[in-house]
């Protein structure tokens, strides 16, 4: 048993989604973080800040490290952050005279978020891929069943005959807007130092972040430590991708009520009832995107973010992100699925 039917045993395989998943794993985010320690270190040897030997050795090892998980999971109950014991673990690793060069000018947060921004940029990269794909599908049943005649509703009730090339319509436009916007967005770079002012490195500050940015491959933009519209954006897309998906599981759990306007394979059995196939992946949709709907608004919670470093709204969002993440990705998984398990929409 779990605490989050999102890695529950049994339960993910219906919310789950192993592919997104695996981004917001400890391994992953130590990797991101490992990452980030090295491409520091070379964009500081650039400017002659540390020694370039330094930052070799940084880079070799960061590129095989494997913390002991254990003292990480008791420093982070004592710390609040992982990050204090990574450093002093990595530090170890690299030896004296690499180690007095390592996380120079950078702090804890720095890290955490951009290990974040480097995994979200790859997720989201996948997100697009999906709606494609989802996009796809609903042109082929277009093109298969756009023709068919459909009964209209209006707040429930029958209003006039439209056509299934119109139902799919509005199944499809958000979609498209989505794609463009996931492609679009930006996923910055995280490297303020002690309080969002890179103190510790003078006048070398701006070319280091920035020259940090392009090795990890994010965008160099504002100080966003304590401004955390990035993480709303991005939430707020997630929630909107769930939503939109969710309409089109509602409708399609309303077609197959009626069972003469649609045909679909795939469905659930019951342990009661053999003559039934529920209309599972229909259903799923509408919960993920009402559960998306409900996190969001803690995620705007934690745009209060007082001062120049929150850690009551920093925790909020690592309880919240990841579950929409993944809850985003079932979505897309389970639609992709049902659209393709449409084997009649409409009447000829």
């Amino acid at each position: 048993m779990t605490a989050s039917p999102f890695d529950h045993p049994f339960l993910s395989g219906l919310v789950g989604d192993d592919e997104i998943a695996s981004y917001f794993s400890a391994e992953a985010d130590l990797r991101a973080m490992a990452a980030f320690e090295a491409a520091l270190a070379k964009a500081e040897a650039d400017r002659a800040l540390i020694p370039a030997e330094a930052a070799r050795r940084i880079a070799e090892t960061c590129a095989g490290f494997s913390p002991d998980l254990a003292s990480l999971r008791a420093a982070t109950a004592r710390d609040g952050v992982v990050v204090p014991d990574f450093i002093k673990q990595l530090r170890a690793a690299v030896g004296e005279e690499a180690a007095k060069n390592l996380h120079l000018g950078a702090t804890s947060q720095d890290v955490i978020d951009t290990s974040l921004m480097i995994r979200l940029k790859a997720v989201v990269f996948l997100f697009a891929g999906r709606l494609s794909a989802i996009v796809s599908g609903l042109d082929a049943l277009e093109r298969q069943f756009g023709g068919n005649s459909l009964m209209g509703h209006t707040r429930m009730q029958a209003a006039i005959p439209i056509t299934a090339a119109d139902r799919l319509a509005a199944w499809r436009a958000p979609l498209t807007t989505y794609r463009d916007r996931l492609t679009e967005q930006n996923f910055p770079i995280q490297f303020g130092g002690a309080a969002g002012t890179l103190d510790k490195l003078g006048p070398q500050a701006a070319a280091v972040r920035a020259s940090l940015a392009q090795e990890l491959g994010l965008a160099d933009v504002s100080q966003w430590q304590s401004t955390r519209l990035v993480i709303a954006d991005i939430s707020g897309l997630f929630a909107s991708i769930s939503g939109s998906l969710g309409k089109i599981g509602q409708d399609i759990a309303l077609l197959a009520q009626a069972c003469r306007e649609i045909e679909i394979t795939g469905g659930g059995t019951s342990s009661a009832m053999a003559h039934k196939q529920n209309p599972v992946a229909a259903e799923v949709l509408v919960s993920l995107a009402r559960f998306n709907a409900t996190a969001l608004s803690g995620i705007h919670q934690s745009l209060v973010h007082e001062q120049e470093r929150s850690g009551a709204a920093w925790t909020l969002e690592w309880l919240l992100l990841p579950q929409m993440a993944v809850a985003t990705a079932a979505s897309l998984r389970l639609a992709g699925e049902l659209i393709g398990n449409i084997k009649r929409l409409g009447t000829a």
